[in-house]
């Protein structure tokens, strides 16, 4: 029996020295395993993800990977990212995700960075504890002034100035009666007894103070008012305080009389003219081009009044704020007249101003036209006008960049140096000479004169019947190509000494025609014949007016004047009529 139970006993302590290894050999393979759920840090994963710890095959292949935590690289460190156009700060994150948002990446701490010091930022009857920067970005999304409180450290007293600027009614005994004062909640505690005033004041926000509730002596009329700061036209209670949006269907509606109603819940909200005009709805809005004025309506003396402007100088009609370009001629791609000058227009409260752009068109006026919520809007400028590289441009797209300039690119017309030609003929020859160039200019009737670019050209026949070589020349501007040119001429001081000799100078053209003859017949031209034409002087007329106060054109008075112009051939001058205009 001893032996058996023995036997018994060691094959138990053999069962279980079997259980032992088959729980140790798991164990012992679990901790020799990999990480159960990552292995590397990936600058990106394939999802988007920036700087996470996971498996490799999660990682994106265009970004950096390593064997180890992500708090240990340098390219997934985590520091402070400033948002200079927003104004926020963000703390722990990546440099590569700060300079991909456009932010500053700096490897500091919140409480280190100037940028990052927050305040109390007041808007209006509302707080936000923010950075400087995002103060200056909200201040001007709702068209406040800047008002940042640098004494305030922390969100609860920031909150605590907001509830401050809460609005409702101040009720508080004067002379022994119950009065009323429709105000802020940080006037409201700041009226004591003193004077006439017997009690201090207890405040009821969103209240009016011709709430019956209140028990006050404000009561209801049938006045109105303005109000310094607001648009709309306001009923006035018995105290002299005002009550809701004047709404003429209202007036003895008690319960319109109890507490603020929100300006998108009155009368006319969301009219696209701000209500311009009502007599029995004072729901003013500014940028819709109306606000608080005197005006018959049908109870009190105020209304909306029209901002807008009709029957402009140029007949059109304009909303409040739109400002717009008015031009003395026509204007563009070297058209605007010798004297002319540019114009911002501007609607101000129902009135349009004229504000002219710099003189000798040294300003040039541009419009355009924004999409807006409550329709089309114009806004105009002047600006600087670009002109002085456009003949240094020789190719139509860099002429046309209006990045940079303000040109436009002339087909047909080319500036070049100073050409020599060598040419000899067989045959008899005649010589023909072309100029066009300046002269003095002169005033006529008190209009100023149009003073034209020099254009000099010169017609020479080729060759001789005893074969000697002659050497011509052809310079300036010439025909063919394309030039670029200022798309609005800048206005020259041509009557005394100035910047017009040079600028014009600029135009002087002078082409060389060839001739052939036989010993019996007339002389044939067979050479730039297309110089001898019309077409010709216009196209170098245009060239010399686009360049300035310069050419054969008409001036701010529509007056044509050649004065400044000189065309020959052979030496011969010709007779410049306002046909040559036509090229223009």
């Amino acid at each position: 029996m001893i032996k058996n139970k023995k036997l018994g006993e060691s094959r138990l302590i053999i069962i279980l020295l079997a259980i032992l290894i088959l729980i140790i050999i798991p164990l012992i393979n679990s901790e020799a395993s990999p990480w159960p759920a990552y292995n590397v840090c990936c600058e990106k994963t394939i999802n988007g993800a920036w700087c996470q710890n996971t498996l490799k095959q999660n990682c994106d292949t265009g970004f950096r990977s390593t064997p180890t935590s992500c708090q240990g690289t340098s390219f997934c460190k985590p520091g402070i990212c400033f948002d200079s156009s927003e104004g926020l700060c963000m703390d722990n994150t990546p440099q590569r995700v700060c300079n991909d948002a456009n932010g500053t990446w700096m490897d500091d701490s919140v409480q280190s960075v100037p940028q990052c010091n927050l305040g109390c930022c007041v808007l209006g009857s509302q707080a936000s504890f923010v950075t400087l920067t995002r103060c200056k970005k909200l201040s001007g999304f709702y068209g406040l002034e800047t008002d940042f409180r640098t004494n305030i450290r922390d969100e609860l007293n920031c909150i605590a100035i907001a509830a401050s600027q809460d609005i409702g009614a101040c009720v508080f005994e004067s002379d022994y009666q119950k009065t009323c004062k429709f105000t802020t909640r940080a006037e409201c505690l700041g009226v004591g007894k003193s004077g006439n005033i017997t009690s201090t004041g207890e405040f009821f926000k969103d209240y009016l103070c011709s709430a019956e509730e209140l028990a006050t002596n404000c009561g209801i009329t049938t006045q109105t008012m303005c109000v310094a700061g607001k648009d709309e036209v306001y009923f006035k209670d018995s105290c002299g305080n005002p009550a809701n949006i004047y709404d003429a269907s209202k007036r003895d509606d008690k319960s319109y009389w109890q507490r603020v109603i929100d300006k998108s819940q009155a009368c006319g909200a969301g009219n696209l003219n701000g209500n311009a005009g009502s007599k029995s709805c004072g729901n003013c809005d500014y940028f819709r081009g109306s606000i608080c004025a005197k005006g018959d309506a049908n109870y009190g003396d105020y209304v909306c009044t029209d901002l807008n402007c009709y029957n402009t100088k140029n007949t059109e009609d304009y909303k409040n704020g739109e400002s717009w370009c008015e031009y003395q001629s026509e204007t563009g791609e070297g058209k605007d007249t010798v004297g002319s000058r540019q114009f911002r227009h501007v609607c101000i409260n129902g009135e349009e101003t004229v504000e002219p752009c710099a003189d000798f068109r040294n300003e040039v006026c541009y419009e355009e036209e924004l999409e807006t919520s409550a329709g089309v809007f114009i806004e105009a400028a002047c600006r600087v006008n670009r002109w002085r590289d456009c003949i240094d441009q020789d190719t139509e797209e860099k002429c046309l960049n209006t990045d940079k300039r303000d040109c436009y690119w002339l087909p047909g017309a080319m500036f070049t140096g100073l050409v020599k030609e060598k040419s000899s003929g067989t045959s008899a020859t005649g010589t023909s000479g072309q100029t066009f160039g300046a002269t003095t200019p002169s005033f006529s009737g008190g209009v100023t004169g149009n003073v034209v670019a020099p254009i000099t050209g010169r017609f020479l026949g080729i060759g001789g019947d005893d074969k000697k070589e002659e050497e011509t020349e052809a310079s300036g501007v010439q025909l063919g190509g394309g030039a670029c040119l200022p798309n609005i001429p800048p206005g020259l001081k041509f009557w005394s000494d100035g910047d017009a000799g040079p600028i014009c100078s600029l135009g002087n053209s002078k082409c060389v025609v060839g001739y052939e003859k036989g010993l019996l017949e007339k002389p044939k031209c067979v050479e730039n014949c297309e110089c001898l034409e019309l077409g010709y002087a216009q196209s170098m007329n245009r060239v010399c007016t686009s360049l300035g106060d310069c050419g054969a054109y008409i001036n701010v008075m529509n007056r044509f004047t050649d004065d400044g112009a000189e065309w020959k051939i052979d030496g011969d001058r010709q007779t410049i009529t306002k046909a040559i205009m036509g090229g223009k």
